[in-house]
């Protein structure tokens, strides 16, 4: 249900756990779960898989992730929070 999955990644947003961005995936010390959207450039998805592997943190793709985060056009999340980053893999199914 995806629905469910993009009400979280509004309440990472909200509660400010959350970092939006291919560039500023970059700034990002720690993560939990790194949410992408299937739609993302060839060159974006090569710099989310390396963000992944420095960050040793799930990925999972939410189609329209940009929309659920409430920013538009963007492609890429990390979630900074354990419990929600557990709470968005598990509606996700992945």
């Amino acid at each position: 249900m995806q629905n469910k999955a993009a009400s979280y990644l509004g309440l990472a947003r909200r509660a400010g756990k959350l970092t939006l961005g291919v560039n500023a995936l970059e700034t990002v010390k720690k993560c939990f779960l790194i949410v992408a959207d299937p739609a993302a450039s060839e060159n974006s998805q090569k710099e989310i898989k390396k963000q992944q592997t420095r960050l040793n943190c799930p990925l999972v793709f939410l189609e329209n992730m940009g929309e659920a985060a409430g920013k538009s056009g963007c492609m890429v999340a990390a979630v900074r929070e354990e419990h929600l980053a557990a709470a968005i893999q598990k509606e996700i199914g992945e």
